[in-house]
């Protein structure tokens, strides 16, 4: 791949990565897209899923809830709701979070927020998935 781009990931808390990048891949409302340098500008809102992160240095998988992208020719923003990159990924939390929120859905108990449930049950999702591509479980 010729070129790079500079690209960011960051939440309301932290910028969780911050270099070069050859190739980005990530899901929108609208569907997955793949960046590679001097993309066409666009903003697109996030779906909860990880995003892909090619470098020449390898891959780096990022679990990302939510969110905009913002891509340049030169540069790609993603500011998500929260990220976590693959590598700081506790599967077994990630795990549990997963099996409660499901429970909640399940149940449906006086008092469950709904909606709330099902954002959790996706970041859990994205959390193990991103976890899995990242040992290249794919």
């Amino acid at each position: 791949m010729a070129g790079t781009f500079e690209f960011t990931l960051v939440t309301p808390e932290r910028v969780v990565y911050a270099k070069p990048a050859n190739m980005l891949i990530a899901r929108t409302t609208e569907g997955d897209i793949g960046v590679l340098p001097s993309h066409a500008r666009l903003m697109a809102a996030l779906k909860s899923w990880p995003v892909r992160i090619m470098t020449d240095d390898g891959r780096q998988v990022a679990a990302v809830s939510g969110g905009f992208i913002e891509v340049r020719p030169d540069r790609v923003t993603v500011l998500a709701d929260t990220a976590e990159l693959a590598g700081n990924i506790d599967v077994g939390r990630a795990q549990a979070a997963k099996e409660r929120a499901e429970s909640r859905l399940r149940d449906r108990g006086e008092g469950v927020d709904i909606a709330r449930a099902e954002r959790a049950l996706r970041r859990a999702e994205a959390r193990l998935l991103a976890a899995s591509w990242q040992l290249g479980k794919q």
